[in-house]
């Protein structure tokens, strides 16, 4: 009896994840929510799968990043190079919006259709700083922070009331490097001329009819005639003029919904099992496991977790616990480390820089695998690396160190509110927002700000293999795309994480069909739960992840007013969270 096809449906409206939350009320309200990963892997298994009829997508402006659509849009080009059919559709491209990167997204799949209402809004990528010294001028707030160097420009959200020349130049080549690859895709994709498609960018938005007329979309048309369309194709030949009542009758799944058949799957893990334990039942190669050990958000000392007001933090303590455990697990033929995080403390990703140097030690290779972002800190964990791979629109490099406070004694007296210290130590009160620095203690902080960056910019050069006088001007704070940080040998690959796990068992010196990638540290869910015995317990840097939020909230009201507006500077992207942190970058288009 023959199976019923298959139609695999992506729906793009909730946006996407990169990793599933570890606590349980983050995973509950993110249960509608895909994760990348998950699609990806989905979608590379279904590709091979004989009932599988097609792939249709909708897609929306979610919010996704340039780097997650061009992992997922590799993905599903891979799929549809199998030889199955991949539509999508959409009401419009930005309505009263940007529609650049949901384009861009489209551009994948192999027939695009667009709502005869909609619109393309392929109008470029708008970069915007934000300044905001007079207002703190009027409030009394005097900022002092010190940046290494001029490109570094995190500070100027406080300290200028415009956009710096550097950081206009660093602006500038990043929008101008997104456009670039996105037109690139375009020309390659839809087989277009690179004329024609930036008269399309100059020219947007475009109306449906212009749309069409210049080969960007295929069909105009609703989601049901889009449905009936791929179905058709489906079908088969035969059914190529049939009206949608006549057509065989598909089974849609979301592709995240989606699985193998648990007979199958179970198959695998018992013959895996039995090959791990070397029997002589299974004549295989033992497989190897490449660990993908997450750094998600800011990086922080401590355990992974996040705060209500800024999102996911990478914990150090976490990470590292899960590179030892990597590094010491005989069944891990290599590393994976997954990096997106605009950075933040020095000393953690010092930590985590220390632990993937004592992998490769101990002859387990490391591949950083960079996703959104993975600058400043979030660069300095990959830089010692065995091989680095970059998304094209990866913000990356950002290689520079700032540090500072915010002085609140002229707004707190305007308010009529008075603050005066005792203490003992010359510099006991260095660090309080309610005096300013002294000579002698900027003279201080200038010191460490250059130890810090010598540190960074030594370790990056020993890292990529560079001479220091090489590199050094590459770094100075300034942040560049995947594309412009490969051809400066700041990574060395372009690619995603499904890249980055070829790469980890090319350099283990196994064949990618005898590697199992799995996410790190593997715990299962129980053993979570149980008190850890000792500091190197698989579940002792996850025992306090799932109550990191509510301790956020708690600490930070506790803590008063400036610890609560802090956390929420954070959150909003006005504060940075730590010396090594990139830029704010607010992207309006």
């Amino acid at each position: 009896m023959p199976t019923t096809p298959v139609l695999l449906e992506l729906d793009l409206t909730h946006g996407l994840l990169e990793s599933p939350p570890a606590d349980p009320l983050g995973a509950f309200r993110a249960r509608h929510t895909p994760v990348l990963g998950s699609i990806i892997d989905r979608l590379r298994e279904a590709s091979e799968r004989a009932e599988i009829g097609g792939l249709i997508a909708h897609i929306a402006d979610a919010g996704l990043s340039d780097a997650q659509i061009e992992e997922l849009g590799a993905a599903i080009a891979a799929f549809g190079a199998s030889g199955k059919p991949t539509v999508c559709w959409t009401e419009a491209f930005g309505e009263g919006g940007n529609g650049t990167g949901a384009y861009h997204l489209a551009t994948h799949f192999d027939e695009i259709w667009l709502q005869p209402s909609g619109g393309l809004a392929l109008t470029g990528v708008a970069l915007q700083g934000t300044y905001a010294r007079k207002a703190l001028d009027k409030l009394g707030v005097e900022p002092q922070v010190h940046a290494r160097h001029e490109y570094k420009s995190a500070p100027d959200t406080f300290q200028r009331n415009s956009m710096s020349k550097a950081q206009r130049e660093s602006y500038q080549r990043l929008a101008d490097s997104i456009v670039e690859q996105v037109i690139a895709k375009v020309v390659q994709q839809r087989e277009l001329d690179e004329a024609s498609v930036r008269a399309a960018v100059a020219d947007a938005p475009l109306t449906p009819v212009e749309a069409k007329e210049r080969g960007l979309v295929d069909q105009l048309g609703y989601r049901d005639e889009a449905y009936a369309a791929i179905r058709r194709r489906i079908a088969g030949a035969d059914f190529a003029e049939s009206t949608e009542a006549d057509l065989p009758e598909v089974e849609q799944r979301f592709v995240h919904r989606w699985s193998r058949p648990k007979q199958e799957v179970l198959r695998e893990r018992v013959e895996e099992e039995l090959a791990r334990r070397g029997s002589k039942l299974v004549r295989r190669a033992k497989p190897g496991i490449v660990a993908v050990v997450p750094v998600e958000g800011g990086i922080m000392p401590g355990t992974s977790g996040g705060s209500p007001f800024s999102g996911p933090t990478a914990g150090s303590d976490t990470v590292c616990a899960a590179l030892r455990k990597a590094r010491a697990d005989d069944d891990v033929a290599a590393i994976v480390l997954r990096v997106v995080s605009p950075g933040g403390s020095y000393t953690a990703s010092d930590a985590i820089h220390r632990e993937v140097a004592l992998a490769r030690e101990a002859g387990k290779p490391v591949v950083a695998s960079m996703g959104t972002v993975a600058a400043s800190g979030g660069y300095f964990v990959a830089m010692g690396a065995d091989r680095i791979l970059a998304l094209p629109s990866t913000l990356t490099g950002s290689i520079g160190v700032f540090a500072g406070k915010i002085v609140t004694k002229g707004a707190l007296g305007k308010a009529g509110v008075a603050r005066e210290l005792v203490e003992t130590g010359e510099h006991a009160s260095m660090w309080s927002p309610t005096r300013p620095f002294t000579d002698e203690e900027l003279v201080r902080l200038d010191r460490w700000l250059d130890d810090v960056y010598a540190d960074f910019t030594g370790k990056a050069a020993a890292g990529r293999d560079q001479p220091l006088d090489v590199l050094e001007p590459l770094a100075r704070g300034r942040v560049w795309t995947g594309a412009d940080a490969k051809d400066r040998g700041l990574v060395d690959q372009l690619g995603g994480l499904e890249q980055a796990i070829d790469a980890a068992a090319e350099l283990a010196g196994r064949k990618r069909k005898d590697v199992t990638p799995k996410r790190w540290p593997d715990v299962p869910p129980l053993a979570r739960l149980k008190p850890a015995t000792h500091s190197d317990a698989p579940n002792a840097s996850l025992a306090r992840a799932s109550s990191a939020d509510l301790n956020a909230l708690v600490g930070a009201f506790a803590a008063g007013p400036e610890r609560l507006l802090a956390e929420l500077a954070v959150g909003l992207g006005v504060l940075p969270a730590g010396p090594l942190s990139l830029p704010g970058i607010t992207r309006v288009g």
